[in-house]
């Protein structure tokens, strides 16, 4: 089943979220079981979510290719991440 990642990184600006997304590519080069990604910045920081095939792939792509680019971008502090089974995915105009 898939994996629903939450993510909220007050740190974060919209500029530095353009560098990491600049260097890791993700949308050039999709990431292993990555399915569906969004971001955005809310009164309270950054916030993103996702929809994996699994935690261990979200795992090892932060791993092997984001932790690099936020190391590139300077970004600093940790991210509060959630992770949930989906119960469904429904997504007729993407």
């Amino acid at each position: 089943m898939a994996t629903v990642m939450l993510m909220h990184w007050p740190e974060v600006s919209k500029e530095q979220y353009e560098k990491v997304r600049k260097s890791v590519n993700w949308e050039g080069q999709p990431p292993d079981g990555g399915k569906f990604h969004t971001a955005w910045i809310g009164s309270d920081g950054f916030h993103a979510f996702d929809l994996w095939e699994s935690k261990e792939k979200f795992e090892a792509f932060v791993q092997n290719r984001l932790a690099p680019g936020v190391a590139a971008a300077g970004i600093t502090g940790q991210p509060k991440v959630e992770f949930a089974e989906s119960l469904s995915i429904f997504a007729p105009n993407v």
